[in-house]
């Protein structure tokens, strides 16, 4: 039989065919229970056809077309693969140094360098508070640093992804020092050295100086980079604030193109054309758990970039986005750190299948501490698995024609322009933040998250549900203390070898004229200058910085990791879990599900459980076998058959023993029963729908967990 009568012996079902037997399948349960509600305010349906995708105007295109929904090559990744550009997490030159020839010649293409907080505000050790200077992230604030950390790579052919927080020139001055002094040439630099103002202020509510002095920074090292170094990027826009803090892939991607939009018209205001602005700008996207989601994500943004720069009378070749995107920071959890591998798989095949230029994956450990070599070994080969053994890079747009996924992206892109205009509405990016109007958006949505996490309906594998209770919890590194100490004692180094005199002309030379600022700079680090004295020569004198509410950033799963941490601190003072009693009365089979079900929900805030290997056959038995456990809560398990003749007489025997016990239930009665069984002394109810964070925060108040 031929493939073509093969196809033909089987009918073709209809929609409606399908429909009726799904129907049929719910046994009288409306067919609604069978969509679900994104918190994009999306309703996703349960099987799509081609009818879903009749009339969406991007469909038909091809990869490498305008508007770039299937991806800026015509042959995907076969001919220009994508960057695996890990983040390298070191807080030294010299550490930085012997992580990248590690990892370069271990499968990584690309320099990710993840800057101190005070090398992004432009600031040097001695203008820094003891406590930032222990926070991690690599500083770099003179041409010797910078000599260190490159020594031996050469950045001719290793591409270089350098986010410099709110300005742009004072690191590009230190890096241009470095290549003069190493007899390289800037024209072949490749990546990106750029500025993310609006993306600094959101994520830390405040800039150093003027806003606008920001855009021009950004317009004089754009305008330098377009006629001396054509593959350098110079403009940065970052949705991590916005993923950090909750934000839906609508938000994520309208404010981001919000940002963007933003940037063209400051830099068109200062005589740039929309060619050169577009084609200095790199995005950043960090990229959740919902892998369809994520992917027309990607997708939507092209889509949406496409035509906003057509807008602005940009060529079809300027309309191509380029993308780096990072796993997401927001998911990851200190408990169970191993399961952030797995999350973090999952995010790195949507980033590849929706078409980035490169990618880091996030190491296991993020949460916790810098990663170290075997922990980078693994997220760096997550990628190149994907890479080499999935074969992800030998098709163009794998999840082009799926009519999920097409739907999905036509679906995303309408929202998020949706929302793009609500702030154009409002005079744009700035305007709407300093109006609090993308702030109250993600705090309202993130607000939704939090209680759906608290209720496990959005599960957190190894934190609020299925917990590992045996695991020994980690002690997150936050601060490098003796790194700290070397930052300060490379500065004293660094400035005694420098003529101050020699230095002071370079510098008043640069902050006297805008005239060709990159020059003056690159000349004032020669002589000696570091990041702070330029930061301070290109923005002294020009008024008070800008401030904003920041967007709180933050991780899904902080509140459930601090019930244990609580719980791991009393263990610590008491040498003892804090301890909850199952009460099961009956067969193994009354009782079972619901006591598998607490001794989860309480394991999830660190509480050890006791049960009765031989269940008692009486109230009495077991109300004795609750109080010599010794524990201060005691859980009541049965089914609900028996619960008329079990929870009032036990909760009665408890309290009238103990009145300061705390007894639950492990069920939902109805409402007529519950109030029976409180009258009794049951303090509240375990199931399914409660609120698993705040009914275990009250119970480690009322036993003292929380001190």
């Amino acid at each position: 039989m031929g493939k073509e009568e093969l196809f033909q012996a089987f009918p073709v079902p209809t929609y409606e065919e399908w429909r009726k037997e799904a129907e049929s399948s719910l046994k009288g349960a409306p067919f609604a229970k069978l969509l679900s509600d994104t918190y994009e305010e999306i309703t996703l349906q349960p099987i799509y056809t081609q009818a879903d995708v009749e009339g969406i105007a991007h469909v038909p295109a091809m990869p490498g077309i305008a508007p770039y929904v299937r991806g800026n090559h015509p042959a995907g990744y076969c001919t220009e693969g994508w960057e695996v550009n890990q983040e390298i997490p070191a807080s030294t030159p010299q550490a930085f140094h012997d992580a990248a020839i590690s990892d370069l010649e271990r499968g990584q293409t690309m320099l990710n360098i993840v800057l101190h907080p005070a090398a992004r505000a432009g600031k040097d050790p001695d203008q820094t508070e003891p406590s930032e200077l222990e926070e991690v992230g690599l500083y770099l604030f003179c041409r010797d640093d910078l000599d260190t950390a490159f020594s031996g790579i050469n950045l001719e052919e290793v591409p270089l992804f350098l986010p410099s927080g709110g300005l742009a020139l004072p690191m590009l001055g230190l890096l241009l020092a470095h290549l003069e002094t190493a007899g390289a040439n800037p024209a072949k630099l490749r990546g990106l050295v750029g500025a993310d103002p609006l993306g600094r202020l959101v994520q830390t509510g405040k800039l150093d100086c003027p806003l606008t002095h920001a855009y021009d920074d950004m317009a004089a090292v754009t305008g330098w980079a377009s006629a001396h170094a054509p593959q350098l990027s110079t403009i940065h826009v970052e949705s991590h604030p916005y993923h950090n803090a909750g934000a839906t892939a609508v938000q994520e991607l309208a404010f981001s193109l919000a940002t963007a939009v933003e940037y063209i018209r400051a830099m068109l205001d200062r005589g740039l054309t929309v060619e050169q602005i577009v084609a200095k700008m790199q995005f950043s996207f960090s990229i959740g758990s919902n892998v369809f989601m994520e992917i027309a994500k990607l997708r939507a943004a092209r889509l949406l970039w496409a035509n906003i720069v057509e807008a602005f009378g940009g060529s079809a070749t300027a309309q191509k986005m380029r993308i780096h995107a990072r796993t997401s920071a927001w998911n990851k959890t200190v408990l169970d750190p191993y399961v952030n591998m797995l999350r973090a798989s999952t995010e790195a095949f949507s980033a590849i299948v929706g078409g980035i230029d490169s990618l880091h994956v996030s190491a296991f450990d993020e949460p916790i501490r810098p990663a170290d070599e075997f922990s980078r070994r693994i997220a760096r080969n997550t990628q190149i698995i994907l890479k080499e053994e999935a074969h992800l890079a030998k098709v163009a747009d794998p999840a082009g024609g799926s009519w999920y996924v097409e739907w999905l992206t036509d679906a995303l892109a309408r929202r998020s322009w949706e929302l793009f205009q609500q702030v154009e509405r409002l005079g744009g990016m700035k305007a709407a933040l300093e109006a609090g109007f993308p702030q109250a958006e993600i705090a309202r949505i993130a607000a939704k998250k939090a209680e759906q996490i608290a209720k496990r309906k959005e599960r957190i594998v190894g934190t609020n549900m299925y917990p590992n209770t045996s695991e020994e919890l980690p002690v997150p590194k936050t601060a490098d203390p003796v790194a700290a100490t070397e930052h300060m004692a490379r500065l004293h180094s660094w400035r005694s070898q420098h003529d101050q005199a020699q230095l002071a002309n370079t510098l008043a030379d640069l902050s006297r004229s805008s005239a060709d600022p990159v020059a003056k700079a690159v000349a004032a680090v020669l002589a000696g200058a570091t990041l702070g004295d330029v930061t301070r020569a290109w923005t002294g004198g020009l008024g008070e910085g800008m401030s904003i509410s920041p967007i709180q950033q933050q991780r899904a799963a902080q509140a459930f990791e601090e019930l244990r941490q609580n719980a791991d601190m009393y263990s610590q003072r008491t040498g003892n879990k804090p301890l909850v009693h199952l009460a099961t009365v009956g067969p193994l089979a009354k009782h079972k599900a619901r006591a598998d079900f607490c001794t989860d929900f309480l394991a999830v805030g660190g509480f050890a459980v006791s049960r009765q290997e031989q269940s008692p056959s009486t109230v009495e038995e077991a109300a004795q076998a609750a109080l010599a456990s010794g524990a201060r809560i005691v859980v009541i398990c049965a089914d609900d058959e028996s619960y008329p003749h079990v929870a009032a007489p036990l909760t009665r025997l408890l309290k009238a023993a103990q009145p300061e016990l705390t007894v639950w239930l492990a069920g939902r009665p109805a409402a007529e029963q519950a109030d029976a069984y409180r009258d009794a002394g049951v303090d509240d109810f375990l199931h399914m729908q409660s609120n698993c964070y705040a009914l275990l925060h009250d119970l480690q108040k009322r036993t003292g967990v929380i001190a």
